[in-house]
């Protein structure tokens, strides 16, 4: 099996490299991850006509890695046109992303961007995130479960096209794991998301070390310097079946999404209110 690994939070992550050793026991793996933390960036691709550095680091243990200067989406996009371009990956797996992307994180998640992309071009792919942004996190009952899910998935993928596979670990704070559970996207949002600047808030987002100490915060006259933190604020029409709740009382999750957006019931109702007409 030919495996694509990426990542949101750059080539350093630990993450990255745990999910690394997780992967050389199902065949040949690549690493092309971003060179810096790319967070928050879903399907972005790194476009605008600027030059995009790709860097060959190593082989190491069987796997092959590299960084490319761009989203995660876009680094897929580099592997099936450079690295894949005669044999597509087996699969594209994404993560372990060091911090939840339950419920409306999703949406936002450069994780799940890449594995999003691979789905787009029809090849199988699971994002893989624990609940914790500590860069040193203990990813331990990642590497316990997840071998057992991601032989569970491939044994079984869809004829349906577009579906990739969101992966969510509990935090390690909650103690024994209580099972896995198929799960639907949580609801929620954030609130008090942006608060004034400084680096040691840029640190507790799980970002890198280096990454943080090379964080340049200037502001021109006039401006103020604002940083993105926030706090989930849960919502009360979730269904049972929530996947960030589920991850809260100690389950894995596994959310299944589709790259087709279209709500087909909405359809349906726009139809029957007389939307459709003919001129």
């Amino acid at each position: 099996m030919n495996i694509l690994l990426t990542n949101d939070d750059g080539y350093r992550a630990k993450g990255l490299k745990v999910l690394a050793g997780i992967m050389r026991q199902f065949g040949n793996v690549c690493v092309i991850a971003p060179k810096s933390h790319q967070s928050g960036m879903s399907m972005a691709v790194s476009m605008g006509g600027r030059a995009i550095a790709y860097r060959k680091l190593c082989d190491e243990g069987g796997t092959s890695w590299s960084y490319l200067d761009a989203t995660p989406a876009s680094c897929v996009k580099f592997a099936l046109n450079t690295v894949f371009l005669d044999q597509r990956p087996d699969v594209v797996v994404s993560g372990i992303n060091h911090g939840s992307n339950a419920a409306s994180a999703s949406c936002y998640s450069g994780t799940l961007g890449a594995v999003a992309e691979a789905a787009l071009n029809g090849i199988p792919a699971i994002g893989v995130s624990l609940d914790t942004c500590d860069p040193d996190a203990d990813f331990s009952s990642v590497a316990k479960y997840f071998p057992e899910i991601f032989r569970s998935l491939m044994d079984s993928l869809p004829e349906k096209y577009g579906i990739y596979y969101n992966v969510n670990f509990p935090s390690p704070s909650c103690g024994r794991i209580k099972g896995i559970r198929t799960a639907t996207q949580g609801i929620g949002r954030w609130i008090r998301e942006f608060t004034t600047w400084d680096k040691a808030a840029f640190c507790r987002l799980g970002i890198p070390q280096e990454t943080a100490a090379k964080a340049v915060a200037e502001a021109e006259e006039g401006e103020k310097l604002y940083v993105i933190t926030g706090e989930f604020q849960d919502d009360d029409r979730n269904p049972a079946d929530a996947d960030h709740r589920y991850n809260h009382n100690g389950y894995i999750t596994v959310v299944p999404h589709n790259i087709n957006c279209t709500d087909s019931d909405e359809c349906s109702r726009l139809r029957e209110n007389g939307l459709d007409k003919n001129f």
